[in-house]
This record gives structure tokens, C-alpha cells and sequence, in this order.
């Protein structure tokens, strides 16, 4: 006598346990990265956990990080089409700009980890970087995530994600080096 099949919200509650959950703290993080807020991150996580349990039936069970990452970045760029684009990148490029009221900004994930771990001539060079060059230095190097997941994420070649970080870390070593040069050591 065969057993019953199981009950179908079972199975999907089990599967999401396995697959999704162990991956919710690294999808937070790399969201953090992508929205360059807590709060924000937060929003997109939430919504993109939504989508993965819909969509759940249809995964296979192969590579879940690569699978979430991918409805992440899915969810962030549908999620961005309904706002109106940011014409500046990092309005802290623009001189003499002050946050509305005298409020403080918000760091950046970036700013944040360096303020909290970093020296200041690290923080420096990862500051020097280019925007584009720094997500991927601090997806690789911070976040811990492999080539491969940060391409799915940000939706680019792999071979891309590999030369920005080389170029990103050179251009971090000549920083170090330069600052080393006229300061006489690095504190």
C-alpha cells in the first residue's frame, strides 16, 4: 500500500525552508548593496522572497543562491522602472551639496563597512573607486559572493565582473601606494 501523496503547501514550505532561507541573509546584504539603504533592502528582499514562493513549484533545486539572486536582480530593476531615474549617481560628487534640513545621509554600504572595519587609507581607495568598480569590489571581497552570482546579480558577462575587480583592486593598489608614497608609511 502506497502512502498518500503530500499535501502540495507542504512540499512548497519544505523546499522553501531548504532552498530560500539558508540564502536570506546574503540576498539582504546584496540588496543593501544594490539600494544603498536598510530600508529599501528590506522592501526589495521581501518582495523578491514573494516571488521566489510563487515560483517555487517551477525551481529544480539546483543552485538556489544563483537562482534567488537572479529574481533579486529581476525584482530590483522591475522595481526601478516604476520610479523616475535619478539623473546623478552619488549626489555627494556635486559640490556644495547638504542633505534637505540639515539631516545626515544615510552612508552608503560601502561607507558604512569601511567606517566600521577599514583603515582610512583603505576607506580612501574604496572611495576613489568609480561606482561600478566598488559594487563589485564589495559584492567579491565583502559580501563573499562568487563571480558568477555577482554577474547574475548585476546582470553583466562574467568575464565583466572579473576584469572590474581586477581593475577595481589595481586601482586600489596604486591608491595605497601613492598615499604610502607621500606620507611615508600607511597608518
Amino acid at each position: 500500500m502506497s502512502s498518500p501523496p503530500a499535501d502540495p503547501d507542504v512540499r512548497r514550505a519544505e523546499s522553501f525552508r531548504a532552498h530560500v532561507e539558508p540564502e536570506i541573509e546574503i540576498l539582504l546584504r546584496v540588496a543593501r548593496t544594490l539600494t544603498g539603504s536598510w530600508a529599501e533592502a528590506e522592501d526589495l528582499t521581501q518582495e523578491s522572497l514573494v516571488r521566489a514562493w510563487r515560483a517555487l513549484d517551477g525551481f529544480d533545486g539546483a543552485h538556489p543562491r544563483a537562482w534567488l539572486l537572479t529574481i533579486l536582480r529581476n525584482t530590483h530593476v522591475n522595481m526601478n522602472r516604476r520610479r523616475r531615474p535619478d539623473t546623478v549617481e552619488d549626489i555627494s560628487i556635486l559640490p556644495g551639496v547638504r542633505p534637505a534640513f540639515g539631516a545626515l545621509a544615510e552612508p552608503s554600504p560601502e561607507e558604512q563597512l569601511v567606517r566600521d572595519i577599514l583603515p582610512d587609507d583603505l576607506e580612501r581607495a574604496i572611495r576613489s573607486l568609480d561606482p561600478k568598480f566598488r559594487t563589485v569590489v564589495v559584492l567579491v571581497d565583502v559580501n563573499g559572493l562568487t563571480y558568477a552570482e555577482v554577474a547574475e546579480t548585476l546582470g553583466i558577462p562574467l568575464g565583466t565582473v572579473m576584469s572590474r575587480l581586477s581593475r577595481a583592486r589595481q586601482r586600489m593598489r596604486t591608491h595605497l601606494r601613492a598615499h604610502t608614497d607621500r606620507e611615508g608609511s600607511v597608518r
